[in-house]
């Protein structure tokens, strides 16, 4: 069982969640003293036995599980906040008990990454989440110019000191107009929500923050392309035997795919049909 933990507030805790500490025989826990506190929190008595299962010990506790698992063992893997595999241990015992054939359920519940969403105030009907940025710059800048055109909503942790240059990066990078929300402590005491423009976050940013951060990008905003630009493109599959209206469409999807523009099928035709007439 995947067990999601609260990310502060015990209270967020789910009935499922004090069960399962209560009766699995085994608890594999990321940090053995949070999740004994978490349990004396909710006043829970964890009656299994509690194993750590951390990131450097994860591939080597696997193999001992599995064999719980196998015996009949309730086996309960929980994490120090939040859902399990999602930037915390979980995914290899996951992808070991599906290769076994092994059952594998989950307890669901608190995740930093859903409550970050829709806190942010920003469209987030699509979304992607990308774990921790690089923590070089040069790296970094990279992964932000992945983002230019990316048009879900992007979620993503850092780390409180590499906030600012982050957003630095993101202001250099991705333009300072585009919209963000920085999601600090959630669900705990002194939780705060900063929504802005990636300047005004960058800036407020600057003078240090604490805390655990998850940070929510807008999407890109889709532009129009000029039709007369996309010609050549269009006349290219032309060459290749494919229809003119056929390649207007695959132009189009083309821009759209790669969130460079948006153009219609029918103002690409007229573009070409202009363009012959010349």
């Amino acid at each position: 069982m995947l067990g999601a933990t609260p990310m502060g507030d015990p209270n967020d805790a789910s009935p499922r969640l004090r069960e399962a500490l209560a009766t699995a025989d085994v608890v594999a826990a990321e940090d053995t003293r949070r999740t004994k506190a978490l349990a004396s929190a909710l006043g829970v008595q964890i009656a299994g036995r509690v194993v750590s299962f951390y990131d450097q010990v994860e591939t080597d506790r696997i193999p001992g599980l599995l064999e719980e698992i196998r015996a009949g063992q309730r086996v309960l893997l929980v994490t120090d906040a939040g859902m399990p595999s999602v930037s915390d241990p979980g995914y290899r015992l996951v992808a070991a008990c599906a290769q076994a054939n092994l059952p594998v359920t989950c307890l669901p519940g608190p995740s930093a990454v859903t409550t970050a969403l829709a806190l942010s105030g920003l469209p987030v009907e699509r979304f992607c989440f990308d774990g921790f940025p690089p923590r070089k710059r040069g790296p970094r800048q990279a992964w932000l110019r992945t983002l230019v055109a990316e048009q879900r909503a992007v979620a993503f942790f850092e780390a409180p000191h590499r906030l600012a240059d982050t957003l630095a990066d993101a202001v250099e990078v991705l333009g300072p107009q585009r919209l963000a929300a920085v999601c600090r402590e959630l669900t705990k005491t002194y939780e705060e929500v900063r929504r802005g423009t990636l300047a005004d976050l960058a800036e407020w940013a600057a003078e240090g923050v604490r805390g655990e951060i998850t940070v929510v990008l807008a999407g890109a905003t889709p532009t129009a392309a000029d039709p007369e630009d996309l010609v050549d493109a269009v006349e290219k599959w032309v060459s290749q035997g494919v229809g003119l209206k056929d390649a207007c469409a695959r132009v189009a999807a083309e821009e759209q795919a790669e969130g460079t523009g948006t153009v219609s099928k029918r103002a690409l035709y007229e573009a070409v049909l202009a363009a012959r007439s010349r």
